[in-house]
């Protein structure tokens, strides 16, 4: 009776079945062959000598492997979708369903962090012509941003009896049709009732309720809000670009270091999952300290016994 083919073997024929059957470029064919060198390389040193071999545990320590030799998360997450791939391909050749990589999870991304504004960057930004309808327009916009952390989309949409006026307050609706309600500063009211009286009549019913509408009386456009949200930078002698995501970030930024309470802008943004703030916001590790003695009541009765 033969000997079973050998891992080596095995991803040797995987590879051949990728360029004559798949069609896949030398390119691709050779990206594959580095990843699943490496593990073939690793299987050889824990002396597994065949797929039935490998187990889910042996997938993670490969990954691990790789992450502390300083491969960043792309180069980890592709590696993983090699494997995948070769132990999909492996199971419907030999008919044994198993996949000891599908479970596994690679080290997620980091995601890049837009850029905020400094509190006198804040103050140079928001200034507008009284005398201009499309500034003071774009003033309310900019300034909703910023006192309200409203997505893009959110703020294109709000119509205006959405604000409320007696209570400071504004309803929008977010993603998934998630609808919140978020206090308005002082400034983006007088902002925005300093555009009323120069908003250009909607043209069209559809449209006759929009907050801001274009100089032909449209609900104005993301692309448009992006734009002139960016005029205002260059007009106020910014010198950097400015978008709706900055504006955004730099509400939840400054309030969370000003606050030090999560959960509140958690709730103020809406999203649906905490995890999601923590990587919106950039307080730096000094900072969380000092929020936790402060506030931890464990960390309290720690410096307590300590002055004792």
């Amino acid at each position: 009776m033969p000997s079973p083919a050998s891992l080596e073997q095995r991803i040797a024929a995987f590879l051949e079945y990728l360029r004559s059957v798949r069609r896949y470029s030398p390119h691709t064919v050779s990206a594959y062959r580095r990843d699943l060198d490496s593990f073939e390389s690793f299987c050889a040193h824990q002396d597994l000598q065949s797929c039935k071999a490998v187990q889910e545990s042996h997938v993670r320590q490969w990954l691990a492997q790789g992450h502390r030799t300083g491969l960043a998360p792309n180069s980890l997450q592709r590696r993983l979708s090699a494997l995948r791939a070769y132990f999909e391909w492996e199971s419907s050749d030999t008919g044994q369903r198993r996949n000891p990589a599908l479970a596994v999870q690679a080290p997620r991304k980091r995601r890049k962090l837009p850029g905020t504004l400094e509190a006198d960057q804040v103050g140079a930004y928001l200034r507008a012509d009284a005398n201009d309808p499309l500034q003071l327009r774009d003033l309310a916009m900019a300034e909703l941003f910023y006192s309200s952390g409203l997505r893009l989309a959110e703020l294109r949409a709000v119509d205006v009896h959405d604000i409320d006026r007696s209570q400071s307050l504004i309803s929008v609706t977010g993603k998934g049709s998630k609808t919140r309600t978020v206090p308005v500063g002082r400034a983006a009211i007088a902002a925005i009732d300093a555009y009323l009286p120069h908003r250009v009549t909607p043209s069209s019913s559809a449209d006759e309720n929009a907050l801001f509408v274009s100089g032909r009386g449209r609900r104005i456009s993301e692309r448009s809000i992006q734009s002139r949200v960016q005029l205002l930078a260059e007009r106020n002698g910014l010198g950097r670009d400015v978008h709706p995501h900055m504006l955004r970030h730099s509400f939840a930024s400054h309030l969370l270091e000003s606050s030090g309470d999560l959960r509140a802008v958690q709730e103020l943004l809406g999203h649906s999952d905490i995890s999601t703030t923590q990587i919106y916001t950039h307080l730096d590790f000094q900072h969380l300290a000092k929020v936790y003695d402060g506030a931890h009541p464990r960390a309290r009765k720690q410096k307590d016994d300590d002055s004792e």
